[in-house]
């Protein structure tokens, strides 16, 4: 599809648990348990690069550090990030999407970080991933399916 221009739409959605605060506690006024976000390797950026940035992302809690590329992305990493559902579109071609080629979903902050005697070991989301195109009989489904091995359990 090359220069075909193409959007994907990527919404994480993920249930909080509330903080089971006790009085004297040092952050007492954190309410979620964790939080999630999801990052997209860049066109240009190396896969070592990319984990390395996911990585500073997860450490630094809420407080992201320096956006490597929303060029494309209708609401940005900044401001998708509120609450338990981010959802952002991106814009551009066929080619620079497929070059992107990574999505990682990573936790960040919350409760569960200062008290590991309630370890969080589970955390359950949804994540949908949509590639929108322009009308065209070429099958995109198919080898992304097979590539991920897309599961059905009953």
């Amino acid at each position: 599809m090359g220069s075909e221009r193409v959007e994907l739409r990527v919404t994480l959605s993920y249930f909080i648990e509330p903080n089971p605060a006790r009085r004297g506690w040092k952050y007492r006024h954190r309410y979620p348990s964790h939080g999630l976000r999801f990052a997209i390797k860049a066109a240009t950026e190396e896969l070592g690069d990319f984990q390395a940035r996911v990585s500073k992302d997860a450490q630094s809690e809420d407080r992201p550090g320096r956006r490597h590329d929303d060029r494309g992305w209708c609401i940005g990493s900044t401001h998708r990030n509120r609450g338990s559902i981010h959802s952002d579109w991106w814009a551009g071609t066929a080619a620079d999407l497929a070059e992107r080629g990574y999505l990682a979903v990573f936790p960040v902050g919350g409760w569960w970080k200062e008290r590991p005697q309630l370890q969080q070991t589970q955390v359950r989301y949804s994540l949908i991933v949509a590639v929108k195109t322009p009308e065209t009989e070429l099958d995109i489904y198919t080898p992304v399916a097979n590539q991920i091995g897309v599961q059905v359990s009953a």
